[in-house]
C-alpha cells in the first residue's frame, strides 16, 4: 500500500445500499445481483461520454466505519452525467489523498483479500486513518486498483464526500 493523490472520477451505474453483515449472509447479499447486473454484456453500451473500458465499484455514504451501511455505485466512468440511463445513478468521487492497493490474480479472491488487508489495516489504528467518505475501485484487465480515502494528519475529512444523483424517475 502506498498514499497518492486519487483522481477525481464521475461513475454512472447501478446503487445498492448494504452492509458487509449483509454481504456475509448468502440470503441478504445484494453485491453479487449488483456485480451480475453490471457484468451482463452491454450492460453500459448506452451510457453516453464513457472514457474506458473498466468498471468502476464506488464505496460512500458510510453510515459508521466499515461495520455500518455504506451505498456501493458499480458501473463507468463518463466525461459528464447530464442524461441518466433508467435506473442508474451518477456518483462524483472527489480527489483526495488515498491508499492504493492493488489486487492481483483470481477474482474475486485477490480483491477479497486486499480488502482484508484494509480491515486489519482500520481496526489497528493504522496510519494514514480511513476517511470514510468515498472509496474507489477499478477493474482493469491487471486486475483491481483499489482507492481508500485516508484522513490528513491533522484529522480533517479528505475532501467532501461523494454525491450520488439518482435517475429520473
Amino acid at each position: 500500500m502506498i498514499i497518492v493523490d486519487r483522481p477525481e472520477a464521475l461513475v454512472v451505474g447501478y446503487a445498492v445500499r448494504t452492509t458487509n453483515a449483509a454481504e456475509a449472509d448468502p440470503a441478504r447479499a445484494q453485491l453479487p445481483g449488483l456485480w451480475t447486473r453490471a457484468g451482463a454484456p452491454g450492460a453500459f453500451a448506452h451510457v453516453p461520454g464513457r472514457i474506458d473500458e473498466n468498471l468502476y465499484a464506488v464505496l460512500t455514504d458510510y453510515e459508521s466505519g466499515h461495520n455500518g451501511a455504506y451505498t456501493q455505485v458499480v458501473g463507468v466512468a463518463v466525461r459528464t452525467a447530464a442524461r441518466l440511463p433508467e435506473g442508474m445513478v451518477a456518483v462524483r468521487v472527489p480527489g483526495v489523498p488515498a491508499l492504493l492497493f492493488e489486487a492481483r490474480g483470481p477474482m474475486p479472491g485477490a480483491l477479497v483479500e486486499v480488502w482484508q488487508q484494509v480491515w486489519n489495516h482500520t481496526e489497528s489504528g493504522g496510519a494514514p486513518a480511513r476517511a470514510f467518505t468515498t472509496d474507489l475501485e477499478i477493474h482493469h484487465p491487471d486486475g483491481v486498483d483499489l482507492f481508500v480515502a485516508t484522513l490528513p494528519s491533522f484529522g480533517e475529512p479528505s475532501g467532501p464526500p461523494a454525491q450520488v444523483q439518482a435517475a429520473p424517475a
